[in-house]
């Protein structure tokens, strides 16, 4: 289902989230590093860079995103493997899930396994797209609904899959992790080239429009493809060459059994 080459269009803006997340991961020398839902393994390879001295494993359920990630030069190592089977090794001091957890309807559930079974004073840092009450996520949620896909494609999206900074917050903390948690908005300008696809429309396609591609037949697709594009031209205009596109974010970074350690010095 997914192409690392669509996926990487707009490589430049989707990695921004990702390094603002690690950032926040104030960690000098982590015995192991985990990336869960690692893609075309560029940003592995980041945190590879940023700390040379951990082993650091990428896992992503696409084999053709692995293969991509396998050919980078970087000592880093990836793995095909499903987020919902992992499970924390006892040097894993720095977990991060990056723009993953959306796909995964019971991820509130694994964040809380996570942050119990990854040893004391480790880092869960998760970043999630949080736009989808935004108008892109809106037409294709209603042009879904019609007749003719509704059959198809109504199960696949769900209209609302994250949390908020908030209710991610608490339910941490409520487990005994420091919770470090905010959201952004992020103001992309993708450039429109007379005569091709709407910038918003290239977009989606490397992620949120995966799952209805892989549904409908190629006629399905194309027409469903063309639907939405009217509609995202009508919701994004295109000024002074650009298409504006916001896109909320949210972001936590967690340590593990942190108020453990801080009652018992």
């Amino acid at each position: 289902m997914w192409d690392p080459g669509t996926y990487l269009r707009y490589g430049s803006e989707r990695s921004r989230p990702f390094h603002d997340l690690v950032a926040r991961i104030p960690v000098d020398r982590p015995r192991a590093v985990v990336d869960l839902g690692c893609g075309p393994g560029t940003l592995t390879a980041a945190l590879a860079a940023r700390w040379p001295d951990a082993r650091v494993v990428g896992f992503d359920t696409s084999p053709q995103m692995i293969a991509r990630a396998a050919a980078l030069d970087t000592r880093a190592e990836f793995r095909v493997g499903d987020a919902t089977d992992w499970r924390p090794g006892p040097d894993v001091d720095v977990l991060v899930a990056n723009a993953v957890l959306q796909w995964v309807p019971e991820h509130r559930d694994l964040l809380a396994r996570w942050a119990q079974e990854l040893p004391p004073g480790a880092w869960l840092a998760f970043q999630v797209p949080g736009n989808f009450t935004a108008p892109s996520h809106r037409a294709l949620r209603e042009i879904a609904r019609r007749d003719r896909w509704v059959g198809t494609l109504g199960p696949l999206l769900r209209a609302d899959p994250v949390d908020d900074a908030v209710d991610y917050a608490a339910s941490l903390a409520g487990i005994g992790c420091a919770v470090d948690a905010w959201e952004t908005v992020y103001v992309h300008l993708l450039p429109a080239e007379p005569g091709a696809d709407h910038p918003v429309l290239r977009w989606m396609e490397g992620t949120a429009l995966r799952p209805v591609q892989a549904a409908l037949d190629a006629d399905g697709w194309a027409d469903f493809r063309t639907d939405l594009g009217l509609r995202l031209a009508e919701a994004y205009p295109v000024r002074h060459g650009q298409v504006y596109f916001p896109f909320r974010r949210i972001f936590v970074v967690a340590r593990t059994g942190a108020r453990a350690e801080e009652n018992n010095p």
